[in-house]
């Protein structure tokens, strides 16, 4: 196949990320750029050295010489936007979460499989070296049959963090536009992706919410806890989430405390570090047969996940193969999300993901 050529649409803060990828990559160039604010678009095509400016994705959607989309804007736009693409014939790739309901979901599936194209929601986390490391060890059988995942997302102080336009906070803050919190369902896909990825599908969710006031209308929610039950035998999962808007974290960019923590039979894995890190120790420690070993032989910045990511998608349609996170899965991971809002709505009752609509 000839060089793939690429069309980003949202030149938000998260766009640079994406566009990383692309950066001395002889498979795939950015050719073509899309934001409604012109001189926002302009000043990102000349960044990232795409040649064709639009305001309108559906202009950029009928240019042929693109054969791949990046949909990187507000959640309430990613399904109308994925089925335009694919409808256009464009390979796409759409920013987390997927959808604001699986209903949506599923019409992307449906369009892409119509047309013929690649859908794939873009997921760079299991694209993270250190949980890519923490896979293979337990895949390789260190701590016996995974039976237990812990995972703590914390969110500090903006202050030290890589500065964030007011315009991309507060659409995040409408439930009609974000389709749920700041934490749990929108930086929680993440999470519950990776948890996915790590043991497997979920069948039941309860959830506790609580909501933190940061401004007259405004809310995050956090602090929050859920648990889980996954499909295969004895393994479950717990969640907890803080809002700590006065705990400084350094970090280059968002200020979010994240670890894991994977306990198996015979050993436990701990990973402690993801968009930031917060604590002095190795990238991942693995306890097995009284030994603690640490691992901190590979790339921690959390721009290397995005970059994998981006030339994972590229080298899927070069080769014509299957995508992490496809369509289904990736409706998958947006059914548990939704299914622990729904839980804390029921005041902590059980919810099946499948059900969830």
């Amino acid at each position: 196949m000839a060089q793939l050529r690429v069309g980003i649409i949202g030149c938000g803060r998260i766009s640079d990320l994406h566009a990383l990828g692309y950066e001395n990559l002889p498979a795939a160039r950015l050719v073509a750029v899309c934001d409604n604010d012109r001189g926002r678009a302009q000043t990102k095509a000349k960044a990232w050295g795409a040649e064709r400016v639009y305001t309108d994705y559906r202009q950029l959607l009928t240019d042929p010489d693109i054969d791949l989309v990046e949909i990187v804007v507000p959640h309430y736009l990613h399904a109308e936007m994925a089925i335009a693409a694919a409808q256009a014939g464009k390979h796409v790739s759409v920013q987390k979460p997927m959808a604001l309901n699986a209903t949506e979901a599923e019409a992307m599936i449906a369009a892409a499989k119509a047309a013929g194209v690649k859908l794939r929601v873009y997921e760079n986390f299991v694209f993270y070296p250190p949980y890519r490391r923490a896979m293979e060890l337990i895949q390789a059988g260190q701590i016996g049959e995974p039976q237990m995942i812990h995972i703590h997302l914390g969110a500090g102080s903006q202050e030290a963090s890589w500065p964030v336009p007011l315009r991309a906070w507060l659409w995040r803050f409408q439930a009609k536009k974000s389709g749920g919190g700041l934490l749990v369902f929108d930086d929680g896909y993440h999470k519950f992706s990776i948890v996915r990825w790590f043991m497997g599908p979920v069948a039941r969710v309860q959830a506790w919410i609580d909501y933190t006031t940061v401004a007259p209308l405004h809310h995050v929610d956090g602090p929050a806890v859920m648990m889980w039950q996954h499909t295969a035998p004895r393994r479950y999962g717990v969640m907890d989430v803080t809002y700590s808007p006065k705990l400084r974290i350094e970090s280059d960019y968002y200020s979010a405390d994240e670890r894991v923590e994977i306990i198996g039979s015979e050993g436990i894995i701990w990973i402690n570090r993801c968009t930031t890190r917060t604590v002095d120790r190795p990238a991942i420690e693995l306890f097995r047969q009284g030994k603690t070993t640490a691992y901190d032989d590979m790339p921690t910045g959390w721009e290397s996940s995005f970059i994998a990511c981006t030339r994972h998608f590229v080298d899927v349609i070069i080769q014509n193969t299957e995508p992490v996170l496809s369509g289904e899965q990736g409706k998958e991971v947006l059914q548990f999300a939704l299914a622990a809002l729904r839980s804390a709505e029921l005041d902590g009752q059980a919810v099946r993901p499948v059900d969830i609509k």
